[in-house]
Parts: C-alpha cells; sequence; structure tokens
C-alpha cells in the first residue's frame, strides 16, 4: 500500500519518493517490519497464549526432556503469517500476480493449521483435524495456483538457450527475445537447463501443449502436498522447521532475484521471469518472520508454530518455487522436509510389511521422523535394523546439525545453475 502513496508523491516530484521504486529498498524494509513484528508483537500473542491456557499436548514418546514442553504455548504460527503479510501489504506492489498468489497461499494453509491446532487445543482432540480435510485443502490450493499460472496472462517467461560465440568468448542470447506462457522448468544438472512438460506429451502433437499444462498442475498439487507435510513432520524440535524454512528463504529470494534479471537470467543462461521481482519483497518478508520467530523458538521454546505454522511454511515455500520455475529443485533445497518425510514413509512401509510377513513389525529406524532417531539411545530396547548413534544427541545439537545440512543443500542449490 505504501508503494502506491510513494508513487503518487513521485510522480508529483516530491525529494525521496522514488526509493519505492527499487525492489532492493522495499525488501529491506519488509524484512525490517517482519523481523520487528515477529519480536514485539510476538511477545504480546504469547503472553495472550499463556493467559488463555492456550498449551500443547504432549505424548510421552520417552525422548529426554519431551515432558518438560508440556503446557507451551502453540499456535504460534500466527505470528509468522502476520509477520509476512503486513509488511507484504505495505511495500509489496498487490496488483502483482505472483504477490497475489502467496498471499492466498498464506492465508489459505494458515487458515487449514489453524483449524488443525484449534480442534486440538480447544477440543482437545489430538489427532485434530483428519487427515482426508488436510489433503483436500491441500489440493485445492495446488489446483488454484497451477491453474492460475495456466490461465493468468501475467504469467509468462523468456527462454534462454542460445549461446553466441565470438572468438573464445561465448555470450548467452535470448533463444525466444519476447514473452511467452510456457510449460518449461529448470532441471538440475542438465547442459540446457530446461524441462518442458509438454516434451512427456510430443506424441500428441498439437495437444502437446495442452497436456503438458495438465501435468504442470498435478505436479503443482504433489508438490503443495507433499512439501508443506514434509515441513510439517519436521517441526518436532525448537527451531528446526523455522531455521530450516529461514535458510531455504534466502535461496528462494535469491533465486527470485536472478530470475527477474534479464542481466543475471542471461549470465546464467537461466529463464527470465518479467515482474518475479516482487516475489523478493514477499521472501524478505518470509525471512524476517522465521528469524523473528526463532526469538520465542529456539531451544528452550517459549512458543511452537503449531500446524499453523508449519504446514503455511511449507505451503510457501511450494508455491514460490513453481512460479518461479524451480520446482524440480525442491529435492535438493528442502532435502530436510524430504528426508524427514520419507523416513516416515520408509519406517511405516517396513513395519507394515515385516508385521503381514512375520507376525510382528520392525523398524528401520529407533523413531520417525528422522529428527528423532537421534534423540534415542541405542540400548533403549527398540528392535531397529539402525541403532547409531548409541548415546542420545541433545535437541539442540541435532537442530544446529540440521540447519549445517541445511545450509549446504541450500548452497548446492544455487551452484547446480552452474554445475551442468
Amino acid at each position: 500500500m505504501l508503494y502506491y502513496l510513494f508513487q503518487y508523491l513521485h510522480d508529483l516530484h516530491v525529494p525521496g519518493s522514488g526509493m519505492f521504486s527499487f525492489i532492493s529498498f522495499r525488501a529491506g524494509m519488509a524484512f525490517i517490519f517482519a523481523l520487528l513484528i515477529a519480536t514485539l508483537i510476538g511477545r504480546k500473542i504469547i503472553n495472550y497464549m499463556q493467559k488463555k491456557q492456550i498449551g500443547e499436548t504432549i505424548r510421552d514418546m520417552g525422548l529426554e526432556g519431551q515432558l518438560s514442553k508440556k503446557g507451551t504455548p502453540t499456535m504460534g504460527g500466527v505470528i509468522i503469517i502476520i509477520s509476512i503479510l503486513v509488511p507484504v501489504l505495505l511495500f509489496g506492489i498487490l496488483h502483482n500476480i505472483y504477490t497475489v498468489l502467496m498471499i492466498v497461499s498464506t492465508i489459505w494453509l494458515g487458515c487449514i493449521g489453524f483449524l488443525d491446532d484449534y480442534i486440538k487445543v480447544f477440543r482437545k482432540n489430538k489427532e485434530g483435524l483428519q487427515g482426508r480435510f488436510k489433503i483436500v485443502g491441500q489440493i485445492g490450493l495446488g489446483l488454484i495456483v497451477g491453474l492460475t499460472l495456466y490461465l493468468s496472462p501475467q504469467v509468462v517467461m523468456r527462454e534462454n538457450v542460445g549461446v553466441k560465440y565470438t572468438g573464445n568468448d561465448q555470450e548467452v542470447v535470448m533463444y525466444r527475445n519476447y514473452d511467452f506462457k510456457s510449460t518449461q522448468t529448470t532441471i538440475p544438472f542438465v547442459k540446457n537447463h530446461n524441462f518442458d512438460y509438454a516434451d512427456v506429451f510430443s506424441f500428441l502433437g498439437e495437444n502437446a501443449q495442452t497436456w503438458g499444462w495438465v501435468l504442470f498442475v498435478l505436479v503443482t498439487i504433489f508438490i503443495v502436498t507433499a512439501v508443506s507435510n514434509g515441513s510439517n513432520m519436521t517441526d518436532g524440535l525448537d527451531g528446526l522447521a523455522t531455521g530450516s524454512s529461514a535458510i531455504i528463504g534466502v535461496t528462494l529470494g535469491i533465486l527470485a532475484y536472478l530470475s527477474s534479471n534479464i542481466n543475471y537470467a542471461s549470465y546464467l543462461n537461466i529463464m527470465y521471469i518479467p515482474d518475479a521481482g516482487e516475489l523478493v519483497v514477499f521472501a524478505a518478508a518470509f525471512i524476517g518472520a522465521t528469524v523473528g520467530f526463532l526469538w520465542y523458538n529456539a531451544f528452550p521454546a517459549q512458543v511452537f508454530m503449531g500446524d499453523t505454522g508449519s504446514l503455511t511454511l511449507g505451503g510457501i515455500i511450494a508455491v514460490f518455487a513453481i512460479i518461479i520455475h524451480k520446482e524440480l529443485l525442491i529435492p535438493i533445497l528442502c532435502g530436510i522436509f524430504f528426508v524427514e518425510n520419507l523416513s516416515v514413509m520408509i519406517q511405516v512401509a517396513h513395519f507394515k510389511r515385516t508385521k503381514r510377513k512375520y507376525g510382528e513389525g520392525r523398524r528401520i529406524f529407533k523413531m520417525a521422523p528422522l529428527h528423532h532417531h537421534f534423540q534415542k539411545p541405542g540400548n533403549s530396547g527398540i528392535q531397529a535394523l539402525i541403532q547409531r548413534p548409541y548415546q542420545p544427541i541433545p535437541e539442540s545439537k541435532i537442530v544446529i546439525r540440521f540447519w549445517m545440512v541445511g545450509l549446504m543443500l541450500a548452497a548446492l542449490t544455487i551452484i547446480t545453475l552452474k554445475m551442468r
């Protein structure tokens, strides 16, 4: 909203009003505001939750220090959502289709997560919102995002695949020097760097592009569901999901900036996405909100984000990556979420298979999701294929080590832009 005010002042030649035309300035202000809102307003929200006894119900899993968390305020994801939306509404360009999609995604999954937490806390139902309703909500968001990207005339790109040689020098030039709609996306470790969903249906001739969009929408639904659930699985230790999301947010902000700048896009030989620079403002607010929330969520946590926060963070990351055509980089960038989700799937599948075969279920890990595996001692009496480490690792050390892995994966994601 402030953008439009200062744009009006700029038209009146008011000194200093032109600074709002710079994405870097608005992104910086969004980060600062988000950080301040999360730390200052967050304290008031936590106090209110404590007063209303909106506390976490802990299921005893035999983990060290677990029961001490009982009664810690939950539903703290409200702090993150407010800290993201307010700066974006203040400093973003609200008629930008990408900004609109990110706001819708934040509110949509925030409502689903809030409803889940509400049922757990106020209805005293530990199961929360039934899984099928969560899935329906995630599928609904995937449809909205996929169809909007397909139907909106604002969603276009330019393809960078041409290379012009001048002596020993080479220069990347626009293969198609005009804006067009496409189902192309970035694929890592490949020379031409682009994959077109329509190529899967090349045998259909003129109908290939239409079916390419159908596949794109289905992939969007899958990614939104998988990443939001992965974030939800990761939210089991103080600061783990929050810090991991902040790292991913920084990486996505960098990728959005590079993709929205025609010079950098040309240099890196990646697709240029007009108007995607507004996503940098959203990413800055996202980073400020998650870092600010860590003030209270870091070990020992004074507040938990609950599903209100974890589903929202995962959904934001998924939609953001899809918009900038980097969804195929998610297994690398969101490696922590991916492994946490995978560990649960492997554990459940192995347990069910061995129970059918031997009459007794067996485990791969001492406990899933994976972060809990490291909290269990090797001599805990759990018959698991993997017993290491034999000594339980303190919660804060597990979180920091996961963050370090997340940083390495983030660096690798950016490096893939030149590793082909």
